[in-house]
C-alpha cells in the first residue's frame, strides 16, 4: 500500500490553551513523536489538525500526548475523537448498568464507556466518524433503555465566558476592598505596620491565590509540569512574587506588595474577560452557520406525514416543506413550485424560483409555497456541513505572513523572563543612576516612587517586565483576522479552503476566466442553420440534434432543444462518438453524420475539402461571437450551425473593476479565436488563448505563470472541467451554484455563481491582510516600547497588567472591524 494512502487526518479539539505559546508548545510535542507527519494547532479555534500514520501511532497516544504538555482534550463535534454525556431512563439497579454499558461498548468506534446508576448517566468516549450520536442512542434502546433528550441552552464558550466573568467579579470586588483599605481608611486611621499588613494579607490572598489557582496557576504548574512555560508563566511568577514580598516583609525590611499581586491578577482577569467575549464574536460565523440547521424534518412515509429528528432523516425519503419551514437537508423538488431565500449559502438576498427537478439546500428557507422534496444528501454530506468543515479548515490555517510572528512567540516566554532577571540585576547594581531617572520621571508619572528601597525598586522593575510583556497579541495577530475575514467571506457566498488563498489572493498579476458557463451563462441556445446543397434547414437540424442527443455537452444540448422548439423529432443514432474537443459523430437512417470543428472534418480522410461557402459563413458567424460548427454528411459538408451563449449580467464592470486593482485579465476557451475575441471584446479582456483543449488548460495557465518570470496567476472556471486548471492555478477560482458545487477543487469557491464574488475576493484579501499588517505592527509596537519602560522603572506592575490585557483586546477589536466592511456596491443579506 502506498503510504501516503495510510495517512489519517484528525481534529482534535483542545481546552486550556490561552495564548500562542501554548499552541506552539503543544505543535511542537505533536511533531516531535514519531508516526505524526504534521501537526498545526490553532489557538483562535482551539484545535488541533493532525496527520499521521495510524499504523504507528493512534489517537489516544495522540491525545496522551497532548495532556503530557499540561492540556487537555476536549469534547468535538467532527470527524476524531468525541466524549459525550447520555442521559439513561429506565435503569434501576447495578445489572442495567452493565447491560447499558455492555450494548455500547459492543460498538464498533466506541473507546471507553463509564455508567453510574446513582446519576442516571453514560459518560461514552467514541470516533464520531465511526459511530454516530444516533447509534449510541439506538443501542441504548434496544437494550430496552431510554434516553432523555436535554437541550443545550449555552455553549461552551459561552459557559467559559460566564465562568471568568464571575471570577473577575470576584477578584474586583477583592481588589476594591484592598484600595479602599489603603487609599481612604487608611487616610483617617493610622494602625501598626504588622496590622496594616496583616488585613492587606488576609483582602489580597483570596484574589491572588484562590481566584489566581483556577484561572492562571493551575494552567502555569501544568505546563511547567509537561516542562514548558506559557503566558500564565509570566503572570503567576508576577503575582506570587509580589504576594511572597508581602509575606517576607513580616520577617524582613523590604516593601508589602500584596495589593500589587491582588491588581496584577484582576487586570489580568479584565483583558481574558475582554479577549474572551471579543474571540466569540470573532468566530461567530461558524456558531450562526451552525444555528441555521433545521432540527427535524417531516416526512412521508406509508403515504402519512411524520416528523421526525433531522439525523434519522434518509436518503431518497420526501420530506414535505411548508410555507416558512426550512428545508431540512439538500435535495431535489419533486412537488410544487415556491420561492426559497438562499442567502444563508449565497449572501444574496433575493428569493430563488424553484419548481420540479430544481435543487435546493438544506436550511435554506421556503417563501410561500409547500414543496415536496426528496433527499439526495445528509448529515457531513450536505452542502451546509461542506461549508462549516470548509470554514473551519481555512481558519486553521497558517499564513506565511504568521512566520516571523511565530518565530517571536515561540521564544517569547524565556526571552522575557531573562530580561526580567537581567533587569533585577541591573537595577542592583545601578541603583543609583536608575534611580536619578525615576526622580526625573515622577513629575510625570505619578505612580513612580523613587524613594522606595533598593529591594523595592528591584522587584518594582523585574515584575512589571513579566506582566507587561504580551506574546498573546503577536499569537492573535493573524489568525483573528483570518478567522473574522473567511467568516466574512462565507456570508457572503465566498469561501476559502484555505486561510492562505486571503493572502495570496491580492498579489495576484493575471487573472484567467475560462469563457463558457465562467463569463457566460453556460446555457448557450441555437441561433443559426445554413445549408448548402441541402433539401432544407429543418433536414439538415434534424441530423445534426440527432447526433447531438447522444452528448450531454451544453452545446450539444442547445442543438438539441433548438430542434425541439421547431417541432423536429429526434432519431436514434447508432455508431456514435464524442471527439473530446472536437465534435461528434454517429449513423442517423444510415447516413453518416459528423458535427464538430475544422479540426474534426479536416481529420476524416473521407471528407476531403471544406465547402467554401460554408467556410465563409462559419467566420461571419464566429465573428459575431458566435460558436459554429460544420455538419457533414456521407463525407460531404452540407451546412453550419451556430449557437450562442449569453454573457453573464455585470461581466464587463467585473473586468473593470479586476482591471482597476492592477490585474492583468485572459480568456481561456476551447472555442476558435473569434468566437473568444468577440466575447473579449464585449468585456474588455485584452487577451484571448483559444483552441485550448480541456486537458491543455493547465499547461497554458503553467505558460502563463512563467511568462515574464514568475506571475502569479488565478484561474476562474465551473470547478469541474477546469479542476486540472484550477489546481495548476496560483488561486482557483470554482464559480458555480447549487448542491453540486466541487467545493474541494478550487482554493476560493464562489457560491453564488456570480462575478461579482470575485471582486469581493480581492476586497477581502487586500481589507484582511490590511488587518493583519496593522494587528503585527501593534503588537511588535507594543512590546517594543513596554518592555523596556517597565525595565526603567516607568511602569507600576499593576498598570503593566492592565496595558497587557489591552494589548490583546486592541488585537482582537482590530480584527472585529472585517466584520465592517463593505464587500458589494448592492445590499446583501
Amino acid at each position: 500500500m502506498d503510504k501516503d494512502n495510510k495517512k489519517q487526518k484528525e481534529k482534535v479539539p483542545i481546552e486550556g490553551m490561552t495564548c500562542a505559546s501554548c499552541a506552539q508548545t503543544i505543535e511542537g510535542a505533536l511533531n516531535k513523536q514519531k508516526g505524526i507527519e504534521k501537526a498545526n494547532v490553532n489557538l483562535m479555534t482551539e484545535r488541533a489538525d493532525v496527520e499521521f500514520d495510524p499504523d504507528e501511532i493512534d489517537m489516544n497516544k495522540i491525545a496522551e500526548t497532548v495532556e503530557k504538555t499540561g492540556y487537555r482534550v476536549g469534547n468535538k463535534t467532527e470527524k476524531g475523537t468525541e466524549n459525550r454525556t447520555l442521559e439513561i431512563t429506565g435503569m434501576t439497579c447495578a445489572s442495567c448498568a452493565e447491560n447499558v454499558k455492555k450494548a455500547l461498548s459492543d460498538l464498533k468506534g466506541v473507546t471507553d464507556v463509564q455508567v453510574n446508576i446513582a446519576t442516571e448517566k453514560a459518560k461514552v468516549s467514541y470516533y464520531s466518524n465511526l459511530v454516530s450520536i444516533s447509534d449510541l442512542e439506538k443501542a441504548v434502546e434496544k437494550a430496552g433503555y431510554g434516553i432523555a433528550h436535554e437541550e443545550e441552552t449555552e455553549t461552551k464558550a459561552e459557559r467559559k465566558l460566564k465562568k471568568t466573568k464571575r471570577l473577575m467579579t470576584y477578584a474586583w470586588i477583592g481588589t476594591g476592598l484592598l484600595l479602599a483599605y489603603e487609599f481612604l481608611l487608611l487616610q483617617f486611621y493610622e494602625l501598626p505596620g504588622q496590622i496594616s499588613m496583616l488585613i492587606s494579607a488576609i483582602i489580597a490572598t483570596p484574589v491572588a491565590i484562590l481566584i489566581g489557582w483556577p484561572t492562571v496557576h493551575s494552567k502555569t504548574f501544568s505546563a511547567l509540569k509537561g516542562g514548558n512555560i506559557n503566558m500564565e508563566t509570566l503572570i503567576t511568577i508576577g503575582v506570587l512574587s509580589a504576594w511572597t514580598t508581602g509575606v517576607l516583609a513580616f520577617f524582613i525590611d523590604i516593601p508589602a506588595f500584596f495589593m500589587v499581586s491582588a491588581m496584577i491578577l484582576s487586570f489580568h482577569l479584565i483583558g481574558q474577560y475582554l479577549e474572551d467575549k471579543a474571540k466569540g464574536r470573532a468566530s461567530q460565523a461558524i456558531q450562526k452557520l451552525l444555528e441555521l440547521e433545521a432540527d427535524t424534518a417531516r416526512v412521508v412515509i406509508n403515504g402519512k406525514e411524520k416528523e421526525i429528528p433531522l439525523e434519522e432523516v434518509e436518503v431518497g425519503q420526501i420530506m414535505v416543506v411548508k410555507p416558512g419551514e426550512k428545508i431540512p437537508t439538500d435535495g431535489v423538488v419533486k412537488e410544487g413550485s415556491s420561492a426559497v431565500d438562499e442567502s444563508m449559502a449565497t449572501g444574496e438576498s433575493v428569493p430563488v424560483e424553484k419548481e420540479k427537478g430544481d435543487e435546493v439546500i438544506g436550511s435554506t428557507i421556503n417563501q410561500d409555497g409547500v414543496l415536496k422534496v426528496e433527499a439526495k444528501k445528509v448529515g457531513k454530506d450536505t452542502f451546509l456541513s461542506q461549508v462549516v468543515e470548509m470554514v473551519e479548515d481555512a481558519q486553521t490555517t497558517r499564513l506565511p505572513v504568521q512566520a516571523l510572528a511565530d518565530k517571536v512567540t515561540s521564544k517569547f516566554v524565556p526571552a522575557v523572563i531573562l530580561i526580567s532577571f537581567i533587569t533585577m540585576v541591573t537595577w542592583l547594581l545601578f541603583t543609583d543612576q536608575l534611580r536619578d531617572v525615576l526622580y526625573w520621571a515622577e513629575s510625570l508619572l505619578p505612580w513612580v516612587n523613587p524613594e522606595l528601597g533598593t529591594v523595592g525598586l528591584v522587584l518594582f522593575a523585574g515584575i512589571a517586565v513579566l506582566v507587561i510583556s504580551c506574546p498573546c497579541a503577536l499569537g492573535l495577530a493573524t489568525p483573528t483576522s483570518v478567522m473574522v475575514g473567511t467568516g466574512k467571506g462565507a456570508e457572503n457566498g465566498i469561501l476559502f479552503r484555505e486561510g492562505s488563498a486571503l493572502e495570496y489572493i491580492q498579489d495576484l498579476d493575471i487573472i484567467v476566466f475560462d469563457k463558457t458557463g465562467t463569463l457566460t451563462k453556460g446555457k448557450p441556445e441555437l441561433t443559426d442553420v445554413r445549408t448548402f446543397a441541402y433539401p432544407s434547414d429543418k433536414e439538415l437540424l434534424k441530423k445534426a440534434a440527432s447526433v447531438e442527443n447522444a452528448s450531454e455537452h451544453p452545446i450539444a444540448q442547445a442543438v438539441v432543444r433548438g430542434a425541439i422548439k421547431q417541432d423536429i423529432e429526434i432519431t436514434t443514432v447508432e455508431d456514435f462518438e464524442n471527439v473530446r474537443g472536437k465534435g461528434v459523430k454517429g449513423k442517423v437512417n444510415g447516413e453518416e453524420v459528423m458535427v464538430g470543428t475544422r479540426k474534426l472534418i479536416e481529420q476524416e480522410s473521407s471528407i476531403d475539402t471544406i465547402h467554401e461557402k460554408a467556410s465563409v459563413q462559419r467566420r461571419k458567424l464566429q465573428d459575431q461571437g458566435k460558436t459554429a460548427f460544420f455538419v457533414a454528411v456521407d463525407g460531404e459538408v452540407k451546412g453550419v450551425i451556430a449557437v450562442a451563449d449569453e454573457l453573464k449580467d455585470g461581466a464587463k464592470k467585473v473586468v473593470e473593476q479586476i482591471k482597476s486593482f492592477g490585474i492583468k485579465t485572459t480568456i481561456l476557451t476551447g472555442d476558435n479565436q473569434r468566437v473568444g475575441e468577440a466575447i473579449a471584446s464585449q468585456v474588455g479582456i485584452e487577451e484571448v488563448e483559444a483552441d485550448v483543449l480541456p486537458d491543455r488548460k493547465a499547461e497554458r495557465i503553467k505558460e502563463l505563470q512563467k511568462r515574464g518570470g514568475r506571475n502569479k496567476v488565478a484561474m476562474v472556471g465551473d470547478g469541474i472541467n477546469d479542476a486540472p486548471a484550477l489546481t495548476q492555478a496560483d488561486i482557483g477560482f470554482a464559480i458555480g451554484t447549487g448542491t453540486d458545487i466541487a467545493i474541494e477543487s478550487g482554493d476560493v469557491t464562489l457560491v453564488r455563481g456570480e462575478l461579482e464574488t470575485i471582486v469581493q475576493a480581492l476586497k477581502l484579501s487586500k481589507a484582511t491582510m490590511k488587518n493583519i499588517k496593522q494587528n503585527l505592527f501593534w503588537a511588535f509596537g507594543y512590546n517594543s516600547a513596554a518592555i523596556p519602560a517597565a525595565a526603567l522603572g516607568f511602569l507600576h506592575p499593576a498598570i503593566a497588567a492592565g496595558a497587557m490585557a489591552f494589548s490583546s483586546v486592541t488585537v482582537v477589536t482590530n480584527a472585529l472591524r472585517l466584520k465592517k466592511v463593505q464587500l458589494s456596491d448592492k445590499k446583501t443579506h
